[in-house]
C-alpha cells in the first residue's frame, strides 16, 4: 500500500485546490476511515467560505481563457489525462477499493471507466456539431452552434468516488468549461489522488489554473454550490432527498442541473429465460459493491412457473458467496461504507419483517475473527409483494426482494410501480417479450436491458433515469449538450431586410 502511504502525506491539511495550487482553509478536518479494516487512512481539509470564494474566482478567470482553446486541443489534454490514468490504474483502483470498500476488480473497473470516458471525450472534441437550417427569407442563412456554459459544479457520491466525476469533467472540459468538484466526504482521499494525477498533466501543458478545481466538505459546501449563480450547471449524484434539495436551489436561480439519484431496479425473470445466465446477472447485480450501487438489483420479479426453481438456485448461490476484505480477489462481497449504512441495513430488515416479508436467506452482521471492521453484513433475500413500503424505498445495502408474476403485463406494471426509474432488465429468449419490455408501454426507466442485469453501464450510452431518479443524463450519446448552451444564428447577406412571417414594416 505504498501508494496510500504517499497519498497520506500528500493529503495532510489539503483539500481545496484550483488545479496545481492548494488553497489554505480553516474548515473542519475530514478524516477518512477505511470500511475494509476500520483504520484511519488520512485527513483532508474542508473548504471554508473564503477558500470557496477563491476557487470560484479562479475557475471563472480560467473559463475565459479555456473556452478560447480549440476544442480538439482541449481534447488532447483529456487524452493525456486518460494516459495518466492508465499508468496509475492499479494504484488508484486499490485506493478506490480500500477507501470505499468495493471489490478490487470493481475498483479497477471504476478507473477503467475514467479511461474510457477520456477516450470518448477525445473523439467528441472534434464532433461538437450544430445544425444548419434553411431560412424562409431570401439571402439569409440559419444555423445553430454550441458554446461553453462557464463553470460546472460536480457533486459526487461515495459509491463511485472517481468514475462519476470523470463522466462529467471529461465532457465539461472538451466543451470548454472549467469544473469545481466536491467529492463525498466519505471518500475524500480518492479526490485528492485524482487531483494530483490531473494537475501534473495540466501543469505540463500550461492549462490555465482553475480549469480543474477541488473542494472538500460536507452538505454546507454543496449548498454553497447549489445556490451560487456563478455556477450555471450543477451535476449531482446521490440520494433522491439530496437531489430534491439541490434541484430546488438551482431552479430557484434558474440554473441547470443534471441529477442522477436513487434507483429501485428490477429484473424480470421470464419463464422463457436462460435461468443459469439470469442467476449470474441477478447475484452480481444484488451483491456487487455490497448493494451500494444506484443500479443495484433490488427486486426480482419471477414468473410463477419458474419461481421455486429459480429461488432455490438463488439461495444456493448466496450460500457460496465469500464475504471479506475486498482487496482479496477471492471474496465476492466487501463492507458497507460505514456504521450508519449498517444501521440502515438492519432497520430495513426489521421493517421488512414487520411488514410481512419472509426471508429465505437471512441477513445480519457478518462476524469473522480475521475482520477488524464492523461494516460487513450478510447479503439476504426476502419474499415480498411489490406494494410493501420498504420495497418502494431504496435501501443502499445487499437486500434483495423476490416476488411472483403471472403475465408480462403484470410484471412490467410491478417493475414500473416504484417512485424511482433508473435501471431495469428482462431475462427472456422470447423476442416478443423483449420487444414489449422495450416498447413505450414497457419499462419506464432510463436504462432497459435484455438478458443482462441492471448493474454495469458502458460509457457510450447516456446514463441516468426518470421519475425520482432525477431525469439527468451523463456520459455518452449526446449528453455533452447539457454542458453547453445552444445559440441560433441568422445571417442576412443580402442588401434588404425582409422580416419573417411576411411582416411588412416600411419607413
Amino acid at each position: 500500500m505504498q501508494f496510500i502511504q504517499q497519498l497520506r502525506i500528500l493529503s495532510e491539511n489539503k483539500g481545496v485546490s484550483t488545479g496545481t495550487k492548494w488553497i489554505e482553509s480553516t474548515g473542519d478536518v475530514i478524516a477518512s476511515f477505511s470500511p475494509v479494516d476500520g483504520k484511519k487512512i488520512g485527513t483532508t481539509q474542508s473548504a471554508d467560505r473564503a477558500a470557496y470564494e477563491k476557487v470560484v474566482h479562479q475557475a471563472l478567470l480560467a473559463a475565459k481563457e479555456w473556452q478560447q482553446w480549440p476544442a480538439p486541443k482541449r481534447g488532447e489534454i483529456v487524452r493525456q489525462v486518460g494516459e495518466a490514468l492508465r499508468q496509475n490504474k492499479e494504484a488508484l483502483g486499490k485506493l478506490v477499493s480500500y477507501e470505499m470498500g468495493k471489490s478490487l476488480q470493481e475498483g479497477y473497473g471504476e478507473v477503467q471507466e475514467m479511461i474510457d470516458i477520456c477516450d470518448f471525450a477525445v473523439g467528441l472534441s472534434r464532433q461538437l456539431y450544430g445544425l444548419s437550417m434553411h431560412s424562409e427569407r431570401p439571402l439569409h442563412r440559419m444555423y445553430e452552434q454550441w458554446h461553453p456554459l462557464g463553470v460546472v459544479g460536480i457533486i459526487s457520491a461515495f459509491n463511485f468516488p472517481v468514475a462519476v466525476w470523470s463522466w462529467n469533467a471529461a465532457l465539461a472540459w472538451i466543451c470548454g468549461n472549467t469544473t469545481i468538484w466536491k467529492p463525498s466526504e466519505k471518500t475524500p482521499l480518492c479526490g485528492i489522488a485524482v487531483q494530483n494525477i490531473v494537475s501534473e498533466i495540466f501543469s505540463k501543458n500550461n492549462v490555465p489554473e482553475g480549469v480543474n478545481c477541488l473542494i472538500q466538505g460536507d452538505r454546507a459546501v454543496g449548498e454553497w454550490m447549489s445556490n451560487d449563480h456563478r455556477l450555471p450547471l450543477i451535476s449531482a449524484t446521490g440520494s433522491t432527498r439530496m437531489g430534491k434539495a439541490i434541484s430546488t436551489a438551482v431552479a430557484g436561480r434558474l440554473g441547470k442541473s443534471i441529477l442522477e439519484l436513487g434507483g429501485n431496479n428490477a429484473i424480470i425473470v421470464s419463464q422463457h429465460a436462460d435461468l443459469d445466465m439470469s442467476l449470474i446477472g441477478a447475484v452480481f447485480g444484488a451483491v456487487g459493491t455490497a448493494g451500494q450501487r444506484c443500479t443495484t438489483t433490488r427486486r426480482l420479479i419471477i414468473h410463477e412457473s419458474v419461481y421455486d426453481t429459480f429461488t432455490t438456485k438463488l439461495s444456493k448461490a448466496y450460500q457460496q458467496l465469500k464475504i471479506g476484505n475486498p482487496l482479496n480477489t477471492n471474496n465476492h462481497v466487501g463492507p458497507l461504507i460505514d456504521q450508519q449504512a449498517v444501521e440502515m441495513y438492519l432497520n430495513s430488515i426489521e421493517q421488512c419483517k414487520q411488514q410481512g416479508g419472509k426471508f429465505i436467506v437471512e441477513g445480519g452482521i457478518y462476524h469473522d475473527d480475521t475482520i477488524e471492521s464492523n461494516c460487513y453484513v450478510k447479503p439476504c433475500i426476502a419474499e415480498v409483494t411489490n406494494e410493501l413500503a420498504i420495497v418502494q424505498h431504496e435501501t443502499f445495502a445487499p437486500i434483495l426482494y423476490v416476488m411472483k408474476y403471472s403475465s408480462l403485463e403484470e410484471a412490467i406494471a410491478m417493475q414500473n410501480n416504484v417512485p424511482q426509474g433508473l435501471s431495469s432488465a428482462i431475462m427472456t429468449l422470447n423476442i416478443r417479450e423483449a420487444e414489449q419490455f422495450l416498447s413505450a408501454s414497457g419499462s419506464d426507466c432510463g436504462i432497459a436491458n435484455v438478458n443482462i442485469g441492471t448493474s454495469g453501464a458502458e460509457i457510450g450510452g447516456a446514463f441516468g433515469g426518470e421519475k425520482e431518479t432525477g431525469g439527468g443524463r451523463e456520459s455518452g450519446s449526446d449528453a455533452w449538450k447539457a454542458y453547453m448552451r445552444r445559440q441560433t444564428n441568422t445571417i442576412n447577406w443580402g442588401s434588404h431586410l425582409p422580416l419573417a412571417q411576411g411582416i411588412k414594416f416600411d419607413l
